[in-house]
Parts: C-alpha cells; structure tokens; sequence
C-alpha cells in the first residue's frame, strides 16, 4: 500500500508510522492540518518549523492544510484527492485509538476521497496502556507540550515520556494514552528518525 498519514508529530501519529514501517508499508507523504489564521497544528499547537523539521529527519515529505472548522473536512478530502494524484496513494492512515466517533470521522474522509482508512493502532479502551509501554520500549523520545488543566496538572508540561510518567499517569483517571485531549506531545527522537538527537 502506499499510505498518506494524517502527522501530528507527537506520539500517537509517530508510533503509527513505526508500525506501518515495520509491517512493509510505504508511507508516500506525511498530512498535517494546521489552522489557517494561528498557523499552528490543529490538536498541538504546534508551530510549523518544528514539524517540518521532524519530517526532513523522518525522510518523508510533509504537506500542510490549512483549514477553519467550517471547511475542515472538505479541505481534508481535497487534500487526499491531490495527494493520490501527486503520489498514487491509496491509503490513509490515522493515530486514533479507540474512539469510535473520530474513526468514523476518518471513514467518511476515506471514502469521499477514494482511498481506503487504516488505523495501525486501534485496539481496546483497557490496551491503552501497552501502547504507551510500546512507545517508551520502542526507543521513542517525547516530551509533554500541552496539558487539560482540568485533567492534568499543568506542572506536567516539559514532562519527558518514559517510565516514571507510565507510573504517575497510571495513577490518574485519565487516558493514558490522552486519547480525549488530556495531554499531547511532541517526538524527538526514536526509529522512525534517520538521524540521531
């Protein structure tokens, strides 16, 4: 298959890219959506320098949406259609976890497009937490970059990902994975890079 991944570039949408790579996959082009007035990634708040720096270090070109709520699925399906054109993608793959609502969101993006949905990652609301084993085993490197202060302690942002934070986030009644917005992040390092930290 050759998959366009929707990117984030924290740790859900690097640990999908990892498996997709280790299953054979090409993954042809990274897809980040980015609001178009803050010009900042839609979920982190990400500014476009640091995921365009992930991307050269990946190998994989990344490529930009710029959206608003009322356009951002047409502008989605747009995107795709290009792409298949630009890189003869038939696939696009997505970092969701369990959440039916998003994937069924993904779905209808696929189908209006003309490529087939893949989520590497989808498993049981109770796995979560081998995920996020699976990452920190995996050699990834990520740190915490925004936080539900409702959820989460704000002193948690700078928070490295690792096995103390599997230990404390355990013991909150939240997501592990922060698959409802509890917490995001960002990769720095890990198998998906071509280059060392």
């Amino acid at each position: 298959m050759k998959i366009a991944l929707s990117f984030s570039g924290g740790k859900d949408s690097s640990l999908a890219l990892y498996r997709l790579q280790q299953q054979g996959h090409d993954v042809s082009c990274l897809i980040t959506t980015i609001w178009q007035e803050k010009h900042e990634t839609v979920a982190h708040g990400e500014k476009l320098d640091r995921i365009e720096k992930q991307a050269e270090r990946i190998g994989i070109p990344v490529h930009f949406i710029k959206t608003d709520f009322t356009e951002y699925t047409q502008d989605f399906v747009h995107t795709l259609q290009d792409l298949k054109m630009t890189y003869e993608i038939d696939s696009v793959a997505f970092g969701d976890i369990y959440l039916e609502g998003h994937r069924e969101w993904g779905e209808q993006v696929a189908e209006k497009a003309g490529v087939a949905p893949i989520y590497p990652l989808w498993t049981d609301q109770h796995k979560v937490l081998d995920l996020l084993r699976e990452f920190v085993a995996s050699k990834f490197q990520a740190r915490v970059i925004k936080v539900d202060n409702t959820k989460l302690p704000e002193s948690w942002i700078g928070r490295l990902v690792d096995e103390s934070f599997i230990t404390d986030i355990s013991k909150k009644d939240v997501c592990p994975l922060g698959e409802s917005g509890e917490y995001h992040t960002t990769v720095f390092g890990g198998p998906i890079f071509n280059d060392p930290v």
